[in-house]
């Protein structure tokens, strides 16, 4: 028996040796592989890595998206998710974030080889600037580098194999592929509308054959190994998108093209540089800093651009971009914005005025074709004032306020729609709030729409934010009259208050109140009276006026003692009965909501109360628990920057509560330092000295050398270059900020 033992032994220690000696191999062979990247960048682009939120909560993940910063290429692999092995296809470009492609190309072992492509996840490589991947059954390396309006597609085949290439489309609609040479391929593809032409090069003559929608194209036994196509596109026309390939590839190889790209992310992302805090730390923010760049996108080519807002090509001298989510994005990728490139901050919102004046109205949810009507509110306003008063003018200001006037007064605020406005509008400026149905009553406009409802209580919220932020822009360009009127509107918030169960409930149109559960009644989504969130979210959506809020409650210790219950009431039943029916409603710490943007300002509310110690327990809490470095790192729907921008502020130690008002409000910073390159040659410091897991309390804080003594600092103070420096503790000082 102890032979027999011994022998046995010996047989499994060779056996765990064998598998210790492959598992070596194995990490050996995986680290080779990221290090064939030829492009890892330098500094703090190391940290960057688009795969961190590819598996999402429930609803949409993040993109790995391959782009220059806020460029019109956009390249990411079309698949299931992220867990899927097989890869349909690459396009040219995402014409909008998540929300459409064009031309699609895929490389094949011969022309009719239309299978998915099985690839390797671990030989995948992503960064902003260069994408690879290694199909692993066809033996068939793919490498892209981004460009403006232009981008360039390797495909390394096997020495022996029959190399082909195959075009397809995305969309319905007219498209076209056309070999114009054996080398020059032009297409047309019709996304929402809008035609998108292309124009491409090969480098190695091909033999074309049309299968439908298709172009099947196959290169010769003297073709070189590595196919290589080179393309650009245009909005405007077939001869543009010639101009835009020659003005960006005709003297470039693709080397050369991935180290451009490499430069203008290495020019963003090192504006921020940090000291201290975790690798993983550092991937999260530096990742969430990538993807603030990804919307809006720069649109114009040579001097001109093509409006989906008139159907024309306009003449013009700066940047004309699109591709924004108001809803999402005024909360802090606006904001953001705003420290860190206020001249394209400009140009942006100098966009909105141009669609304005080419449309009528200021779109909610600019896309190229033109305004997409999503969520609810005119929060495009609320940026318009916070870039007012951050000095941002360099737009006509005057049109701007005829626009924003003009959707206060004459557009519809019903959610998902578009135009002129209904009684129910009449029935909100006469009587102060949004009319909400009963459970189960008809509903009586025909504009309503079916799926997202009226949204009663949220639009009267939103809109009582935008109506404030009206008002200020009035104060500013001294119309009294519309200060007056829009200042009155910006308190209608106050007439959904229920000062019995401390809640913003609904109201029928005979102001009767609507007996309702707020944690989960209305619907799907609660969006007959909600959206997307329950009543506890929107019971702080008053960041125009938080001591208005604070006053409805009663007191400073109620104000607080609800924020705490908010983060420690429970559901009242399962996450799976919760999810089916908010399936936004994700990152849950009691009734607080991290995946979804009205939750964004609620932590830092307690910088209101006499306890702001506990922002600075509660950021770190929520930073360290829903964005990791990996990829589930994101726990709701990030939506092109508006939950990253979050991240980035958090991370840096401090967020713009009440956009509209050029005021800062202090977190705890994960970093010990942190230094923003302001585009004025100044340099904004923020130091937290020994920040760690450990040391998030502030103990003491000076701004500029002087004591500091309450958690705001103005962006006056923060763009001259000033310096806040913090005593960081394991312990919280709550004597510290309190007003």
């Amino acid at each position: 028996m102890i032979n027999s033992f011994n022998a046995k032994a010996s047989k499994w220690a060779r056996l765990a040796c064998s598998a210790l000696f492959i598992a070596q191999i194995s990490s050996v062979a995986i680290t080779a592989s990221a290090q064939t990247n030829p492009y890892p960048g330098e500094g703090n682009l190391k940290y960057v890595d688009p795969r961190i939120g590819n598996v999402g909560a429930i609803l949409e993940p993040t993109r790995p998206t391959v782009q220059l910063p806020n460029q019109v290429i956009r390249m990411t692999p079309q698949r299931a998710d992220y867990m899927d092995d097989q890869i349909s296809s690459f396009p040219l470009t995402a014409v909008s974030h998540r929300n459409g492609q064009v031309f699609a190309i895929r490389p094949a072992l011969g022309a009719t080889g239309l299978k998915r492509m099985t690839y390797d996840h671990d030989l995948e490589v992503n960064r902003p600037w260069y994408y690879a991947a290694y199909l692993v059954e066809d033996d068939i390396k793919v490498e892209f580098a981004p460009g403006k309006k232009a981008g360039i597609f390797k495909f390394e085949f096997p020495s022996t194999a029959t190399k082909a290439v195959i075009f397809d489309r995305y969309n319905s609609g007219e498209s076209s592929y056309t070999l114009v040479s054996d080398k020059e391929l032009t297409g047309m593809e019709t996304w929402s509308g809008v035609k998108v032409y292309m124009y491409g090069v090969f480098n190695a003559a091909a033999d074309g054959k049309k299968e439908g929608n298709k172009m099947l194209l196959s290169f010769n036994g003297s073709a070189p190994k590595a196919i290589e196509f080179r393309y650009a596109l245009s909005f405007i026309s077939p001869e543009q998108a010639k101009k835009n390939y020659a003005n960006e590839l005709s003297s470039v190889s693709f080397d050369q093209q991935a180290k451009k790209a490499e430069a203008a992310w290495a020019k963003v992302i090192n504006q921020i540089p940090v000291t201290g805090g975790t690798d993983a730390q550092k991937r999260s923010f530096y990742t969430a800093l990538y993807r603030c760049y990804e919307r809006m996108v720069d649109i114009t080519e040579d001097g001109q651009y093509y409006s989906g807002y008139d159907k024309q090509v306009h003449q013009t001298n700066r940047p004309f971009f699109v591709d924004d989510w108001v809803w999402d994005s005024y909360l802090a990728h606006h904001p953001l914005r705003t420290i860190l490139d206020p001249e394209q901050e400009g140009d942006m919102l100098n966009s909105y005025v141009l669609m304005y004046q080419q449309s009528g109205w200021v779109p909610t949810f600019p896309l190229l074709w033109g305004d997409n009507p999503c969520m609810n509110g005119f929060h495009s306003t609320i940026s318009f004032l916070d870039g007012y008063r951050k000095g941002i003018r360099n737009y006509d200001v005057q049109t701007a306020y005829e626009g924003m006037h003009k959707n206060a007064t004459q557009a519809t605020m019903l959610p998902w729609k578009n135009g002129p406005k209904t009684e129910l509008e009449d029935f909100y400026y006469d009587n102060g709030f949004f009319p909400a149905l009963k459970e189960g009553e008809k509903e009586t406009n025909p504009r309503v729409h079916g799926f997202e409802k009226r949204q009663a209580v949220a639009i009267t919220l939103g809109h009582s934010y935008d109506d404030w932020a009206l008002a200020q822009m009035a104060q500013e360009l001294g119309k009294t009259s519309d200060y007056a009127k829009f200042t009155a509107r910006s308190n209608f918030y106050k007439n959904l208050w229920d000062s019995k169960t401390q809640m913003f409930l609904p109201k029928d149109k005979n102001g009767n109140w609507i007996p309702i559960d707020p944690k989960f009644d209305g619907g799907m989504g609660g969006r007959e009276y909600y959206d997307e969130n329950n009543g506890w979210t929107y019971l702080w959506q008053v960041q125009h006026d938080v001591k208005g809020l604070v006053d409805l409650f009663g007191s400073v210790n109620s104000f607080e003692n609800k924020l705490d219950q908010l983060f420690r009431e429970s559901l009242g039943r399962s996450k799976y009965e919760l999810w089916a029916k908010f399936p936004d409603f994700t990152g849950i710490v009691g009734q607080f909501s991290m995946g979804n943007e009205p939750s964004f300002h609620i932590p830092y509310l307690y910088n209101y109360t006499s306890s702001p110690w506990k922002t600075q327990k509660r950021i770190r809490f929520l930073l360290d628990t829903w964005f990791k470095d990996n990829v589930f790192g994101i726990p709701g729907d990030e939506d092109g920057g508006g939950m990253s921008a979050f991240v980035v502020f958090s991370a840096m130690g401090f967020y713009p509560v009440t956009p509209g008002t050029p005021v800062y409000t202090i977190g705890s910073p994960i970093f010990e330092k942190v230094a923003i390159n302001l585009p004025n040659g100044k340099k904004f410091q923020l130091i937290a000295n020994k920040s760690s897991d450990r040391n998030k309390y502030i103990q003491s804080a000076k701004l500029n050398g002087k004591t500091l003594d309450t958690p705001w600092f103005t962006h006056e103070q923060l763009v001259n270059g000033g310096t806040i420096e913090l005593e960081m503790g394991p312990l919280p000082n709550k004597k510290w900020g309190v007003k």
